[in-house]
């Protein structure tokens, strides 16, 4: 039987996108990201973030800063009663990145590298998986990759179903809830 799983982007779903968060100083959680995430482990989804890290690649932090912060991250949802299965990144970025680091990467969203990359390690469901994004990039590498639900979390801009172009948006975290 496979699995299912709820994927999460990181900076703007799970945290405040404050501009290439690496610290845990300056790492302020979303309201509702702890409460949805129980919800979804109840529900028997595992749990994955994929995030773009294009700040690594521009040399604004390093691989080490940023599993330093996804260590910290992962124990504060342990302590939160949810566990992250896996942290997915890519530190690619077509245009800005330096080195090995400048290019259009199969794991950088829109592409679905990171969710191919889950979906083979863990056995999962892409049809019975949902994902969440705050940008556009999220949500179409959702939909290449095939999964079911996804769901474009807007923050303060309000709720409304845009479901005929292929995905949900959310409000709050909290309306997120109703798909899981």
């Amino acid at each position: 039987m496979k699995n299912k799983a709820l994927f999460l982007d990181r900076d703007g779903v799970i945290n405040v996108d404050h501009g290439y968060v690496h610290r845990a100083e300056d790492f302020d959680f979303l309201e509702g990201i702890f409460d949805l995430t129980r919800v979804a482990v109840t529900k028997g989804y595992l749990i994955f973030v994929i995030t773009n890290q294009a700040g690594i690649g521009r040399g604004f932090y390093s691989i080490n800063d940023f599993n330093l912060l996804t260590n910290w991250m992962c124990k504060r949802f342990d302590t939160e009663g949810v566990t992250i299965s896996e942290v997915y990144y890519s530190p690619y970025h077509p245009i800005h990145g330096k080195g090995k680091f400048k290019q259009d990467h199969v794991s950088r969203k829109p592409n679905s590298g990171m969710i191919y990359q889950a979906a083979e390690k863990f056995n999962v469901d892409l049809q019975q998986s949902i994902l969440i994004g705050d940008k556009l990039t999220d949500i179409q590498a959702g939909v290449n990759a095939g999964i079911g639900t996804n769901i474009l979390y807007l923050g303060n801009d309000g709720m409304k179903s845009l479901s005929t172009l292929g995905y949900h948006s959310v409000a709050t975290l909290h309306d997120a809830k109703l798909f899981i």
